[in-house]
């Protein structure tokens, strides 16, 4: 089984947030899709949940992890500003069946883009490197 990259759901905009961005939690439309996920990958087996840190990045995935009763794992590797080398042996260390919640600028170093926020790609590693099999819009 693939892996399955989400970027985070919708969390407002960065310049209307005071404070810590990494606090700034989903919206409303953001908390929608991310409790349309479990229903949007309810066809794929899941045995890990890993998530950058940043509290948008949790929520997303938190309806999965209750859902699948799995626990959410933090990885720095997921964060922004994680480099391309650190993301890639993420991938590599979880293996297949592992959903993964990160940020747009790591997206855009692993596929060249970011995609909608909630959105999810099908990745499998071919010879070590991310290769996207098919591109899930996000929920609501």
């Amino acid at each position: 089984m693939p892996l399955l990259v989400v970027r985070h759901a919708r969390a407002g905009h960065r310049s209307e947030w005071e404070g810590d961005d990494r606090l700034r939690p989903l919206d409303e439309k953001g908390r929608r899709q991310a409790a349309g996920l479990p229903s949007l990958l309810a066809r794929f087996e899941i045995a890990r949940i890993a998530s950058g840190s940043y509290l948008r990045c949790m929520q997303t995935v938190e309806p999965l992890s209750q859902q699948r009763g799995l626990p959410i794992e933090e990885r720095r590797e997921l964060d922004e500003g994680a480099s391309l080398e650190e993301t890639l042996a993420l991938f590599r260390e979880l293996g297949d069946d592992a959903v993964l919640c990160t940020q747009g600028d790591v997206l855009e170093n692993l596929f060249g883009e970011s995609g909608q926020k909630g959105s999810t790609r099908i990745v499998e590693l071919e010879d070590g490197e991310p290769a996207v099999l098919e591109y899930l819009p996000p929920p609501a």
